[in-house]
């Protein structure tokens, strides 16, 4: 499934809608509206976004493997079904210990 007419109105399992590559950070847009984004990545293991900020809340979901979330200097480890918030301007990063995948959410209204 390569386009956005291809996933809508499906009931679709998000972990089969992106695949992993060796070495890389993978991401697929779902929707992509003025007001947020809905995104779907995948790390492959050691790969990883370094510390940064957004001006707006962000929504992940991990919907396979674990990844290690930090928060302002907090560690967390983020594991298949659950979710995690990452407050607007405080510095995060996400890192891949071992492959996973993550659906993004962004609201910017």
């Amino acid at each position: 499934m390569s386009t956005r007419e291809d996933i809508i109105g499906r009931a679709l399992e998000l972990k089969e809608l992106i695949s992993y590559q060796d070495g890389a950070v993978v991401s697929k847009t779902l929707i992509d509206r003025g007001r947020g984004t809905i995104t779907l990545f995948s790390f492959d293991k050691g790969q990883g976004l370094s510390e940064h900020t957004a001006p707006f809340d962000a929504f992940v979901q991990i919907v396979d493997g674990t990844a290690e979330v930090t928060i302002s200097g907090t560690s967390h480890a983020v594991r298949a079904g659950e979710i995690i918030i990452m407050p607007a301007d405080r510095p995060h990063s996400l890192r891949a210990t071992e492959r996973f995948k993550m659906l993004l959410v962004m609201i910017r209204a």
